[in-house]
């Protein structure tokens, strides 16, 4: 899997991390999905990156509030999609997945994104988080 964002995507997500300063920023990733109902994975794609509010208001800790949760739904319904992802911003560590991270991972299907903004210029990565194990994965900045 490659998580494939559009320089427009990958611009609306890093200026919501730079938004959330100096707090944690978060938004949800919608796109496709394969065999859904046999534990099916993203294809990658994605159809639209939407900022959330975080509801914790932490520069240590997110939670996308139940608010923009609900409205992503309804919207990956209506579009025929899925919620394939979420991303965050860290403040002042590496775009690595924190302990916390890794034990309030959601769903072992999503791709999840971390956003560094601890060395100047953003660094994102990308990571699947399945029972524990954490593996990261390329990212592809599409033009559009």
């Amino acid at each position: 899997m490659e998580l494939r964002l559009t320089d427009t995507q990958y611009a609306t997500i890093i200026g919501n991390c730079y938004d959330g300063l100096p707090n944690e920023a978060c938004g949800l990733l919608l796109g496709p999905m394969t065999g859904r109902m046999s534990g099916g994975v993203p294809t990658g794609v994605v159809s639209e990156a939407r900022p959330c509010v975080n509801a914790d208001a932490s520069a240590r800790t997110y939670t996308v509030a139940p608010k923009n949760m609900l409205q992503a739904m309804r919207a990956a319904e209506a579009a025929g999609t899925e919620i394939v992802g979420v991303w965050h911003s860290h403040t002042h560590t590496d775009p690595f997945p924190s302990p916390t991270d890794v034990r309030t991972a959601v769903d072992p299907s999503w791709m999840y994104v971390i956003v560094s903004l601890k060395h100047g210029a953003p660094q994102l990565r990308a990571y699947t988080i399945a029972n524990e194990i954490i593996t990261e994965i390329p990212v592809a900045i599409l033009a559009r």
